[in-house]
């Protein structure tokens, strides 16, 4: 198969959905012009707030709404995959949300949706998150096929949990739509990414949120391409841009051959 350019879109959103969605759409629309195929944005790319609340509000009918219409008719504009970071979605709760991962084709066509499963807590000082208060967790695994091999899916915190990885099978990209915090980030997000890339021999693309948010909080950024023996290809260490690189499945075959460690993988 040929090369393909895969890329990720880093922004530092704020609370003006209306000004994150243009900005989203420039920064799709230089991926496109560099010449990707497939084009991730970062978690909750259309709001970050200082009101965890405001993504209730915002939340959509799955299938209906003004998110999902931006993601849809950017991905046909462009004629790109469009792997859309993360939405608020209708949960069972009316409290909550589902942190949504959509997926659409490059004739707009919606093919996967992942609801975010591992939910982030932290407490260290006066720096406190618990995204249970206001998200529901979601449930299944979510892994599909597309023109440019086996995709999987998962958002932010999921990272440190390498068996969801292991539970899509053998796949060629890991796509991780994020808003790390610069404390965890800094510590742990590149040997993280960098792991789950070696793990399963794969590439993992990174879109982040990366910058001081009009709220206050901090986002560490760095966005990257890493390829499956775990160089980074390209980064963006902070602020709104576009990183992109080749991803090449002849080199992923290549690697599985000399190293065959999915095959000696043992479950007890």
């Amino acid at each position: 198969m040929t090369p393909i350019r895969i890329a990720a879109v880093q922004m530092v959103s704020g609370p003006d959905i209306a000004q994150n969605l243009r900005e989203a759409e420039r920064l799709v629309a230089e991926a496109a012009a560099r010449g990707a195929r497939l084009v991730a944005l970062p978690e909750y790319f259309p709001l970050i707030s200082g009101s965890e609340t405001d993504k209730v509000r915002a939340r959509e009918k799955d299938g209906a709404g003004p998110l999902q219409d931006f993601l849809r008719e950017t991905a046909l504009r462009h004629r790109v995959w469009l792997v859309g970071g993360s939405i608020p979605l209708e949960a069972a709760a009316p409290e909550k949300v589902r942190n949504s991962c959509l997926v659409f084709d490059a004739a707009g066509r919606r093919v996967a949706r992942y609801d975010k499963i591992h939910l982030f807590g932290f407490r260290r000082g006066t720096e406190q998150y618990d995204e249970s208060r206001t998200i529901e967790a979601g449930g299944s695994v979510v892994a599909f096929d597309s023109p440019f091999g086996r995709v999987g899916l998962s958002i932010c915190y999921d990272l440190r949990f390498p068996e969801l990885y292991r539970a899509m099978g053998t796949v060629d990209l890991l796509v991780v739509p994020a808003a790390f915090t610069h404390t965890t980030g800094q510590a742990h997000w590149e040997l993280l990414l960098r792991a789950r890339a070696v793990e399963n021999l794969c590439y993992v693309l990174a879109a982040a949120q990366g910058g001081t948010h009009p709220s206050g909080r901090r986002t560490w950024g760095d966005s990257m391409v890493v390829d499956p023996w775990g160089a980074v290809l390209e980064r963006l260490p902070e602020g709104p841009g576009v990183v992109s690189a080749e991803m090449d499945t002849s080199r992923i075959a290549e690697l599985r051959a000399s190293l065959p460690a999915l095959e000696h993988r043992r479950f007890f």
